[in-house]
């Protein structure tokens, strides 16, 4: 590292100060011991030196002394250290020019002097020591002291932190609000990684006000806030949880840190659109230097090769901490007007319009190469897309790959393409080709579409009758005497009765409510035989359950993008007036099908987009016109994983009747209107679930 940057002291040559008849010379250099790990470096000249110009880095941490008019007589040019801060000192001369550089392990404090024709750096340990060293060295004998580090801006001594509050904005910002006694305070606001913080320069806070806040309960990027005394200085730190951006804004004496939550698309976007800085990181700290000399400062720190234009001229003054060398390089260009292209390891650095000339004229060069080169013909075989397809893609009138003087012509038979063309647009031509003709991956789609129905039935009704064989009690339809026969009457119990009279068993109940189809039925019969009075009575009832479910799995395969269907089921035929006055039909048939259409799209991480509609119909009731189609059928787009299962819709049905037939008044009645009516009731129950799964085919496996 000392190595390279002894290059790049080559090319920080400055004007010096004043011009002398004779040039200095560097003759010895030495360096003493000094309590508290300081060191005392002594560099013998000829004559007095003049006092030079010092510049300092903090990454890598150097110390380099330009001396004007001097050039360098010494045996060793590196001197190894190794004390305290200081590693090594080099010196090296170019163009009558000397630099010094001092190596340190970090930045530290120094003080430098003139004692006679010596030029002393003295390298301090600590800030007291340094503190020390420097009184001595500008108040013993005829020395002459002269601080060579970057003044930084002091603020006025008594002003004071107040108050210290957090508040959470409308849509979600957290808001550090600091009361200034002084709104003329300075204040070094940054970040640090994930926190935010703010140094407020010599200003002090109330020991009340120095504490840790939680606020991670306003849900804001905010999580704690801490304030604390650092020397002379109070520091505010904010820790952050979430991504977020931040501002700071002063009005009068109330100074505001106010922290913006950032959505995940926020983050995303702006990390594209900011260059990504991967470089070593490095600190520069110079006025007035060259462009020239910084350019080759950064090249010599990160390794790099670089070449730089003659047309880069000019001087900067800047000031970067801890920036990776290739940030600091793109804000050096930019300021100065500057651009860079890179060719395998070597970077160019010109004039932006310098660079831009350039490259118009490569281009038109280029041009002109290739309307002097050869045409040349080739054949290529298309695989697996249709060669015309390709064709409308090479010779696109929007974006052609052909040059002006190239043709494409498509052999279909063959499927072959016939190109004329020079040997570069060729080449361009057969990678196009690679990259389009390819396999087209498949899709396999199984779906499982399940009905399944629940019924439960009962029905319960009753009929009695009563018969007086005198004088026809309760059935006034004739005058004659009755008995009662069938299977199913107590014509047994009345033996020797005539059955010339005879009425039939249903005419012979009065309330007549049976169950249209029992399942079993209950009779008696009370019979009076001295007064010929019998009384018939019977209960029927029903009760049902039934259980199905249909399961229907269609399974299709299809291309990438290419809508493929799969139905099966019957069509049924109806009549349909086939117009006119004669009043003709004809028949036409209607279908009643299981049906599947899918159009898959595989996306770049192997998940699939499905546009599905799947149809299921069945006969339904008979009609006059005809059977009624019964349909059910869903379309939907749904995003899925390779091999994954998922639930297309799905529709509950859920029926419930009670019927009830009864004698008005009488089957009103309270526990014995039971008699006097029938009931049925029925419940039914029907789902239909469609599953959908779709399978990635890979090559060679079906």
């Amino acid at each position: 590292m000392i190595t390279k940057f002894l290059k790049a002291a080559v090319l920080f040559s400055v004007t010096a100060l004043s011009v002398v008849a004779k040039a200095n010379e560097l003759n010895a250099i030495n360096f003493n011991v000094l309590p508290g790990d300081r060191v005392a470096l002594r560099l013998s000249m000829s004559a007095t030196p003049e006092v030079p110009r010092v510049f300092t880095t903090e990454n890598p941490a150097r110390i380099a002394l330009d001396f004007a008019n001097t050039t360098v007589s010494l045996d060793d040019k590196t001197i190894p250290v190794a004390i305290g801060a200081t590693r090594s000192i080099s010196a090296v001369e170019a163009q009558g020019r000397t630099r010094v550089v001092i190596s340190l392990v970090e930045s530290v404090k120094y003080t430098t002097a003139v004692d006679g024709n010596d030029f002393i750096v003295t390298i301090g340990g600590d800030g007291s020591a340094a503190a020390s060293t420097t009184t001595a060295a500008t108040t013993t004998g005829n020395m002459s002291g002269t601080s060579a580090m970057v003044p930084k801006p002091v603020a006025a001594q008594g002003k004071a932190i107040t108050g210290i509050d957090f508040r959470r904005g409308e849509q979600g910002e957290g808001r550090v609000v600091v009361t200034l006694a002084n709104p003329n305070i300075g204040i070094d606001l940054r970040q640090e990684g994930r926190d935010v913080v703010a140094d407020f320069v010599d200003a002090d806070i109330a020991n009340e006000l120095i504490r840790k806040l939680d606020v991670m309960d306003f849900a804001t990027p905010a999580k704690i806030v801490e304030t604390k005394q650092v020397g002379a200085n109070t520091r505010l730190t904010i820790k952050t949880i979430n991504e977020f951006e931040f501002l700071a804004y002063q009005a009068d004496t109330e100074y505001t840190i106010e922290l913006k939550p950032l959505t995940p698309e926020e983050v995303e976007r702006r990390r594209l659109q900011e260059p990504q800085y991967t470089g070593e990181r490095m600190s520069l700290t110079f006025q007035d230097i060259t462009i020239r000399a910084v350019l080759q400062l950064i090249a010599d720190i990160a390794n790099v090769n670089m070449v730089t234009s003659d047309t880069v001229s000019g001087s900067i003054t800047l000031q970067l901490q801890n920036v990776p060398w290739d940030q600091a390089l793109d804000i050096i260009l930019k300021t100065k007007g500057l651009d860079k292209r890179q060719n395998g390891n070597v970077l160019l650095i010109a004039p932006a319009d310098e660079i831009a000339a350039r490259e118009a004229l490569e281009l038109q060069s280029e041009q002109q190469v290739e309307q002097l080169a050869p045409l040349r013909s080739e054949f290529v075989q298309v695989n697996y897309a249709k060669a015309k397809v390709l064709s409308e893609i090479i010779q696109g009138d929007k974006t052609s790959f052909l040059s002006d003087r190239g043709s494409v012509t498509v052999d279909d038979r063959t499927n072959t393409l016939m190109l004329r063309d020079t040997a570069k647009k060729l080449d361009e031509i057969r990678q196009l080709i690679r990259t389009l003709d390819i396999p087209v991956r498949q899709v396999m789609i199984e779906s499982r579409i399940v009905v399944a129905e629940d019924g439960v039935g009962s029905e319960i009704g009753v009929r009695f009758g009563v018969t007086d064989s005198s004088d026809n009690l309760l059935n006034p339809s004739t005058g004659d005497s009755t008995t009662i026969s069938g299977t199913n009457n107590a014509s047994n119990f009345f033996a020797g009765l005539s059955s010339e009279d005879t009425l039939p068993l249903n005419e012979s109940y009065n309330v007549n409510l049976p169950v249209s189809e029992p399942a079993g039925t209950i009779g008696l019969t009370f019979a009076r035989l001295s007064d010929g009075i019998i009384l018939d009575a019977e209960l029927s009832a029903l009760e049902s359950e039934n259980k199905s479910e249909v399961i229907a799995s269609p399974k299709v395969v299809t291309a990438n993008q290419k809508e493929a269907y799969i139905e099966a089921g019957e069509e049924i035929p109806y009549q349909e007036s086939a117009g006119g006055a004669s009043g003709a039909t004809k028949i036409q048939f209607k279908k009643a099908v299981l049906s599947l259409r899918v159009t898959p799209q595989i996306t770049p991480d192997d998940r699939i987009i499905l546009d599905l509609l799947v149809n299921q119909d069945t006969r339904g009731e008979e009609t006059l016109s005809g059977p009624a189609i019964n349909t059910r059928e869903v379309g939907t787009q749904v995003l899925v994983d390779n091999g994954e299962t998922v639930v297309l819709g799905g529709i509950y049905q859920q029926r419930n009747n009670k019927d009830v037939s009864k004698v008005p008044l009488l089957g009103d009645i309270p526990g014995l209107g039971i008699l006097f009516r029938r009931t049925v009731e029925s419940e039914a129950k029907s789902e239909l679930l469609i599953f959908v799964t779709p399978k990635i085919i890979k090559e060679g496996v079906r």
